[in-house]
């Protein structure tokens, strides 16, 4: 059964191929303003998915520039006004639809105290562009499934371009501009196998870590939100510090190991889960022999989480049609969420 959500999250390849033609420019640019004079600090701006994305460019930022990245809780703005001292610093929102009024007025307020205020944003002409110094679209396109899934991924390749122009990072410059190829790949992965043990679940652990605790945070959401499931993401280096108490027979786990220094310690905790009783569904590339689930690789490993969450979101709009439910009309949800 087709969804809006499996056609949309197949789109994606397109979604980052017009953000080559379209946006890749505008992020030199605002790129080269930040290697001309850096930022001491940067902070994002985001909620749900978004978020999710915003962890990503974090991690990707300091390890590649050097540069902490924090995010802020927008209420310190929206409901404290926190006179907070950001003259010259960077701040990143992030969103789809650039209309909620908590990143609005935090952006507001980052600018009037002299931060460089970036929109990342779907819609290039919603108030949160408005708002910002810059503003780069997404282009992923009008997104009408509730569930994110092409915007996600364009968010990842826009804040990957930056840091890329930012570092003037040839390699990953170039991987990203084979990005479409490899994202096209990622859907061809069979993960059907997962459906055997996530059908009759109703609660998971999903696990990542560096660049792919992103990829956990995104896909514990998806399960919550057209699955029905309650599930938690968590840090491969975090899960033995209490969460590991959950696991008995039968737990399900899903564990990203993409490539990068990360995965032999995920890949090690599969082996350890497993002689718990877990029932383990470990994803990673295939020259990983215990992997349950494939993973694509890219031009770089940074890009690997892109291609992890491609393969994700098939299998979730799947399962979730698996489980009796419709993944465009997850109870409770509507597509925009307005937040003061």
């Amino acid at each position: 059964m087709s969804s809006l959500m499996l056609d949309e999250a197949l789109f994606a390849a397109q979604a980052v191929a017009a953000q080559h033609m379209y946006a890749d420019e505008g992020l030199a640019v605002l790129a080269r303003e930040l290697a001309k004079a850096p930022p001491q600090l940067a902070l994002t701006v985001a909620r749900g998915s978004s978020d999710h994305a915003a962890n990503y460019f974090a991690y990707l930022a300091m390890q590649r520039t050097g540069t902490p990245v924090v995010s802020l809780p927008m209420s310190l703005l929206t409901l404290h006004q926190a006179p907070l001292n950001v003259k010259g610093q960077l701040a990143v929102a992030l969103s789809q639809s650039g209309r909620s009024p908590d990143l609005i007025d935090t952006m507001t307020a980052l600018g009037q105290a002299g931060a460089r205020t970036v929109a990342l944003v779907n819609k290039p002409d919603s108030p949160l562009a408005a708002a910002c110094e810059w503003s780069v679209p997404l282009c992923a396109g009008e997104e009408k499934s509730v569930a994110a899934t092409k915007s996600y991924i364009a968010t990842l390749s826009a804040v990957a371009r930056l840091v890329a122009h930012w570092q003037q990072d040839t390699a990953l410059l170039a991987a990203l501009n084979d990005l479409p190829e490899h994202l096209t790949d990622a859907t061809r992965q069979d993960w059907s196998s997962a459906l055997d043990v996530l059908v009759p679940a109703e609660r998971i652990m999903v696990v990542g870590r560096g660049l792919g605790f992103a990829v956990a945070l995104e896909a514990a959401l998806k399960f919550k939100e057209t699955c029905v499931i309650q599930a938690e993401a968590f840090s491969g280096a975090e899960i033995k510090h209490g969460p590991m108490a959950l696991v008995d027979d039968g737990y399900p786990l899903l564990i990203f190991a993409p490539r990068g220094p990360e995965q032999a310690g995920l890949v090690a905790l599969a082996d350890e889960m497993r002689g718990r009783g877990a029932n383990v569904l470990l994803a990673a590339p295939a020259n990983v022999a215990s992997r349950n689930l494939t993973l694509a690789t890219a031009g770089d490993e940074a890009l690997d989480p892109l291609l992890a969450i491609q393969s994700f979101y098939l299998m979730a709009a799947r399962l979730s049609v698996a489980r009796g439910l419709n993944p465009d009309t997850p109870r409770h949800l509507k597509k925009e969420t307005l937040t003061v």
